[in-house]
C-alpha cells in the first residue's frame, strides 16, 4: 500500500504530496498525521489518499514511520473544503492543512495531560491490614486505611498528605495499584454553571426561530436591532439541530465575546459546548479540539478559526455579528469565513444564519436582491426604546475654551451616571496614551524603524510603540531632529482617557480593555467579569467593547471620537461608523433602566450621525447603497488588491511591474470590465522592514475570469525573494 503525504514544510518547492509506503505500519488511513523520513530527518505529514502504485522507483521509495494519533485528524469533509479553499483563493496545500489542526499539536509540542492515580489493590481490599503491613509501619498503615476507606486518589495529592517513601514502598511490593488517567484542560474553569433561564419567546424572536428552522440548506440574514434578542434564537435553533442528532459551529468576532457566549451556552447545553480561538492555552485549546473531533462535545463557540471545527453533520451555522472585519483573515492563508461557511452549510444540507443589528452593506444588498432570507426583529426584548443619542459638537467646545477630552454635557452626564450607582462605557478606538509624538519647532514625527509608521506614546510604560511590529523607543524629551524641547502629543487614546477619568472619579475604579490591557491569558474574561459584578463604574474601552456585551446597569455611553472611523481613505469608512456608532451605543438601557449615549465629534452635519441618532438602518442603506452603485464599488464591483512585499525596493518594484504589465494586457482587451486599475506604493510604504507595493482593481463585470488572470499573474512571479497575493474586496487599504 502507499500512501501520498504532504510533508508539513512551509515552502512552495515542496507545496506537493510524496508517496510513501505503509509497510508495516497500522492504522495509516486518509487523514491520519504520521512521521515520515524526509531528507536527513524525520518529519510530520499528513496522509492525502492510499494507492496501490507508485511510479517511484523501488529503491528510492521510503516507508512512513509511524502515526503520530490512534485517528485520522483530517475528516472526509476537510478534504472537500481544503480542495474549495486550494481552488478559491489559491493557497498552497500545507497552509490550508494547518487550519484545520491546533497549532500546538504540530511538531508534538502538545499532547494528553495524563494524571496518576494509586488505589489498593482488589486482593488487599478485604484482607485483614496486619496481614500485609506491619503495625510499627504507621506511615504505610495510613495510606492503606485511607485508600480502604476512599477508593482511588491522586498520587500527587496522596505524596502531599502522606509519607512519600511509604506509598513508594507500597507500590514497589504491589500493595497498591499505579493507573494513569487523562485530565482535560477545560477553558474559563472560573465560569459558573448555573442553570438556564427559562425564557418565553417574544412574537419577533418565535417568527425569526420559525423563519429559520422551516427552511434547509439556505442562508438567513437575522438583522435584529441591539437587545432584540438575537443570541436566544441563535441557542432555539442549535438546540432544534442537537435535537435531530446533529451539530452546530457558533461564530462571534472578537475573543472579548466568548467568555459571557461561553457562560450562556454553557448553562444551556453542559459539556456539549467546546470553545476554540488564540486565547486559550496550547493544552486547551488541543483538548477542546479532541474533544470535538472525538464527538464528546457537539457545539463549538469561537472567533473565525473556529469554523475549522473538526465536527461531523453539522446541523447549523451561526455568524454572530456578521458585518465584523474580523472575519476576513488578512494574513495568509487569506480566506472569508462567509465562503468558508457557506461551503460547509452546503456540504452538511444545513442552514447557515448571520445576524447583526447592523448589517454590511454587501450581505443587505444580498437580502434585499433574494440571495439570503431577509429576518427582521426591530424591537428590543423588553420593549424599550432604543438609548438616547445626544450629538456634541466639539468645535463649539473647543471655541468656548474647552481644551479638555470630555465635552461639558458628557462630563455632566457621567457624574449624574456614576453618582447615582449606575455604570457607564467609554469608547474610544484608539489605544496607547497618544496617537504621535510631534516637534512643534521642526515639524519630526517619531516614526518606527522597521515601519512606514508613526510611534504611539504609551504613558504608563514611558514607551514609544509601534503598533504594526511592535518595536519598542525610550520616550522623547527632546527633538532628536532640532534638539528643542517643545514636543507635541497628538490624538487621544485609551490611557490618556482612564488618567483623566481617575481625576474626575478618584474613589472609584476605571476598568480599560484594549489590545495593551488583554494581552495575558483569560485578561478579557477577568475585565468584564469585573465590570459585570460592579466592582467597576466605568469601562474604557476600543471596539472590543463596542458589540454583544449585556451589562443591565450601563446607563451611559460615551463616544469621545466619532470622526476617527469616518474621515480614513477607504469606500467603507462611512459604513464602519454607522455601525460603531450603533453597536456602542446598544450598550446602554439594555434592562429596566433608560440608556444615555453622548457622541463627541467635529462634523456634527454629517449625515451618518443623522441615520445613526434615529437608529435608522434602512435609511443610512439607501442612502450608501446608491452611492455605491454611482461610484462602482462593491456589491456593484469586485475590488482586487494584488500586494507585493520584499526587504529589497527593487526587487519589490521589479515584481510588481511584471505582474502589472500582465494584468493591464488582460484589461485592455476588457476594458468594458473594469472601472479601475493602477499600480501604486502602498499607502504604508513599509512594515516590518518590508517595502510595500501594490495594484488595484475594480472589476464591473466577468469577475471570476478577472480574478483567475490576476491571480495567474501573482502565483507566476512570486519567487523567493518577494511575497506576493491577492486580496478580494480587503478590509484594510493601507
Amino acid at each position: 500500500m502507499i500512501a501520498e503525504v504532504i510533508v508539513d514544510i512551509s515552502g512552495s518547492e515542496v507545496d506537493r504530496v510524496f508517496d510513501y509506503a505503509v509497510a508495516d505500519v497500522k492504522n495509516v488511513q486518509k487523514g491520519s498525521r504520521v512521521a515520515v523520513p524526509f531528507g536527513k530527518r524525520e518529519i510530520e505529514g499528513y496522509v492525502t489518499d492510499l494507492k496501490e502504485n507508485t511510479e517511484v522507483a523501488e529503491d528510492k521509495l521510503k516507508c512512513i514511520v509511524k502515526t503520530l494519533d490512534d485517528y485520522p485528524v483530517i475528516t472526509e469533509e476537510m478534504f472537500e473544503l481544503m480542495a474549495f479553499m486550494r481552488r478559491k483563493y489559491h493557497l498552497r496545500i500545507v497552509d490550508v492543512f494547518r487550519l484545520f489542526i491546533p497549532s500546538q499539536m504540530r511538531g508534538g509540542r502538545v499532547k494528553e495531560l495524563k494524571k496518576q492515580y494509586i488505589t489498593l489493590r482488589e486482593k488487599f481490599v478485604g484482607m485483614d491490614l496486619d496481614e500485609y503491613v506491619k503495625p510499627s509501619a504507621k506511615a504505610q498503615r495510613d495510606v492503606c486505611l485511607f485508600l480502604r476507606e476512599n477508593g482511588t486518589s491522586s498520587l500527587s495529592e496522596m505524596n502531599e498528605n502522606f509519607s512519600a517513601s511509604a506509598i513508594r514502598n507500597l507500590i514497589a511490593r504491589e500493595v497498591l495499584e499505579v493507573s494513569a488517567r487523562e485530565i482535560r484542560r477545560a477553558p474559563y474553569k472560573d465560569v459558573s454553571e448555573n442553570a438556564a433561564k427559562s425564557h418565553t419567546l417574544t412574537p419577533q424572536q418565535q417568527a425569526a426561530l420559525d423563519a429559520v428552522t422551516s427552511e434547509k440548506n439556505d442562508t438567513f440574514l437575522l438583522h435584529g436591532v441591539t437587545g432584540s434578542g438575537k443570541t436566544e434564537v441563535y441557542m432555539r435553533c442549535i438546540s432544534q439541530a442537537l435535537k435531530e442528532g446533529r451539530s452546530a459551529i457558533m461564530l462571534v468576532p472578537e475573543i472579548s465575546l466568548t467568555p459571557q457566549v461561553f457562560k450562556s451556552f454553557k448553562a444551556r447545553f453542559g459539556d456539549n459546548v467546546a470553545i476554540l480561538h488564540s486565547g486559550l492555552s496550547a493544552g486547551e485549546r488541543f483538548d477542546e479540539w479532541r474533544r470535538l473531533i472525538s464527538g464528546e462535545a457537539s457545539v463549538a463557540i469561537g472567533a473565525r478559526s473556529a469554523i475549522f471545527a473538526p465536527i461531523k453533520n453539522v446541523g447549523i451555522i451561526i455568524i454572530d455579528e456578521e458585518h465584523d472585519s474580523s472575519y476576513a483573515s488578512e494574513s495568509n492563508p487569506r480566506y472569508r469565513t462567509y465562503e468558508v461557511a457557506r461551503f460547509r452549510a452546503d456540504y452538511n444540507k444545513c442552514n447557515l444564519v448571520m445576524g447583526s443589528a447592523t448589517p454590511s452593506i454587501e450581505s443587505y444588498y444580498r437580502a434585499q436582491k433574494g440571495e439570503y432570507k431577509l429576518v427582521e426583529m426591530p424591537q428590543r426584548v423588553n420593549k424599550r426604546s432604543l438609548p438616547h443619542i445626544d450629538i456634541v459638537n466639539m468645535s463649539a467646545e473647543f471655541a468656548a475654551g474647552n481644551n479638555g477630552i470630555f465635552s461639558g454635557r458628557l462630563e455632566s452626564e457621567l457624574y449624574e451616571c456614576v453618582e447615582g450607582g449606575n455604570q457607564a462605557i467609554i469608547f474610544l478606538n484608539r489605544r496607547g496614551y497618544s496617537s504621535y509624538v510631534m516637534c512643534r519647532s521642526c515639524g519630526y514625527v517619531a516614526k518606527c524603524e522597521r515601519c512606514d509608521v508613526s510611534l504611539v506614546y504609551h504613558k504608563e510604560e514611558n514607551v514609544l510603540k509601534c503598533h504594526y511590529c511592535g518595536n519598542r523607543y525610550s520616550s522623547l524629551d527632546v527633538c532628536p531632529n532640532c534638539k528643542s524641547v517643545h514636543i507635541k502629543r497628538g490624538y487621544v487614546g485609551t490611557q490618556q482617557v482612564v488618567e483623566c477619568l481617575r481625576q474626575m472619579f478618584p474613589d472609584k475604579e476605571i476598568l480599560r480593555m484594549d489590545n495593551d490591557t488583554t494581552q495575558t491569558k483569560d485578561s478579557h474574561a477577568t475585565i468584564l467579569q469585573r465590570f459585570a459584578s460592579r466592582k467597576a463604574s466605568i469601562l474604557v474601552g476600543t471596539q472590543m467593547i463596542a458589540k454583544g456585551h449585556d451589562f443591565p446597569d450601563v446607563t451611559l455611553v460615551g463616544i469621545v471620537d466619532a470622526d476617527m472611523s469616518l474621515h480614513f481613505n477607504d469606500y467603507r469608512s462611512t459604513e464602519r461608523t454607522f455601525q460603531l456608532i450603533t453597536q456602542v451605543s446598544g450598550r446602554a438601557g439594555r434592562d429596566s433602566k433608560p440608556g444615555k449615549v453622548v457622541l463627541q465629534t467635529f462634523t456634527p452635519n454629517h449625515y451618518v450621525y443623522r441615520y445613526a441618532v434615529n437608529g435608522d438602518y434602512k435609511g443610512f442603506y439607501e442612502k450608501e447603497i446608491n452611492l455605491r452603485e454611482i461610484t462602482k464599488y462593491p456589491p456593484f464591483a469586485l475590488i482586487a488588491r494584488i500586494l507585493v512585499t520584499s526587504e529589497s525596493e527593487d526587487d519589490c518594484f521589479s515584481v510588481l511591474k511584471k505582474i502589472y504589465d500582465d494584468v493591464m494586457e488582460y484589461v485592455n482587451r476588457h476594458k468594458e470590465d473594469f472601472a479601475y486599475a493602477a499600480a501604486m506604493k502602498s499607502p504604508v510604504k513599509r512594515i516590518q522592514s518590508k517595502y510595500r507595493m501594490q495594484m488595484l482593481a475594480r472589476i464591473i463585470n466577468g469577475g471570476e475570469a478577472a480574478l483567475d488572470k490576476i491571480y495567474e499573474a501573482t502565483d507566476k512571479y512570486r519567487n523567493g525573494r518577494t511575497v506576493c497575493f491577492v486580496e478580494v474586496n480587503p478590509n484594510n487599504l493601507s
